[in-house]
């Protein structure tokens, strides 16, 4: 085993042209199953001679010593290329690492805001000037829609329609969908558009002009918006983990809270595949699961 694996590492550098890193990454997988044997079995057994379950009880043994998913998968792929060397020389004739599946992904929660949090955001941008109150449309919006910034920014004068509520929003791809509009976005909407300054040229466009400017009165992008939330996260006092993306996490999150049905979020939030949206079912259990424990008085027993 040994020796096949040191002719697999010179074939890397040699024929391959592997770097120094990667092959050092190869010599460490390998060496790291190879030791294992040596602990587990006594021995040193041939590339031949391992199966499946062997290698899966390897990976099983990996995963209780705390290796990180993405590691096993390293390693599971390492073995799988190594037994493709080994088969094609002659020394394997079949692979063993082939069967096994990489450990699941992971999948990172999104960061919250809790509804104070949000409502303390919403509230930072001052309302005595244009663009303040510009900031706390943008905000409301965002919220009360579930708005990417890339949405956001695409909305213009015909596409919000105050005495319906609702907002036609152009997602990923070009998909159109409606979403409803709150009192409060709307209001803070119209309070915005009483004191816009829009470029003349931007003016001229009617109802495709955007409705959110910039300080010269054109287009925002998707950048000045992500700088002007970091003043208001500052401003907040909110943890930096927060994003223009937050708010649209948060917004899903308070509609499952509330009972709002998982199909139902999907359409608003403009997703395709429903298990997309299902990460915020996890988001919603987890904080019952601290409500419950911060209320039950037996939660801890």
């Amino acid at each position: 085993m040994q020796q096949a694996i040191t002719s697999f590492l010179r074939y890397l550098a040699t024929e391959r042209n592997a770097s120094d890193l990667t092959i050092k990454s190869y010599r460490e997988d390998l060496f790291g199953l190879l030791e294992w044997l040596q602990a587990t079995t006594g021995g040193t057994p041939k590339p031949d001679d391992l199966s499946p379950q062997q290698l899966r009880t390897f990976q099983a043994a990996l995963t209780e010593a705390g290796y990180a998913r993405a590691t096993i998968s390293r390693k599971l792929a390492s073995l799988r290329s190594f037994y493709r060397f080994a088969m094609r020389e002659g020394m394997a004739t079949s692979n063993p690492a082939k069967p096994l599946r990489n450990p699941r992904r992971q999948r990172k929660l999104p960061h919250v805001l809790s509804t104070d949090e949000v409502g303390r955001l919403l509230l930072a941008p001052p309302d005595a000037d244009p663009a303040g109150l510009r900031d706390r449309a943008i905000l409301e919006t965002m919220y009360s829609a579930g708005l990417r910034v890339s949405e956001l920014v695409g909305i213009r004068d015909g596409d919000v329609d105050p005495h319906e509520q609702i907002v036609r929003v152009r997602g990923k791809g070009r998909k159109e969908r409606i979403s409803p509009l709150g009192s409060f976005a709307l209001r803070a909407i119209d309070r915005y558009a009483r004191v816009r300054v829009r470029d003349p040229k931007v003016e001229q466009l009617g109802r495709e002009a955007p409705v959110f400017v910039n300080r010269f009165g054109r287009n925002l992008t998707t950048r000045s918006v992500g700088r002007m939330l970091e003043k208001y996260i500052g401003l907040a006092d909110l943890d930096s983990r927060t994003s223009p993306h937050t708010l649209r996490h948060s917004f899903a999150t308070h509609l499952l809270d509330r009972g709002a049905d998982i199909r139902s979020v999907q359409e608003l939030l403009g997703h395709k595949s429903l298990s997309t949206t299902q990460i915020y079912t996890h988001v919603s259990a987890a904080g019952l699961r601290q409500i419950y424990e911060k209320a039950h008085p037996r939660a801890a027993g």
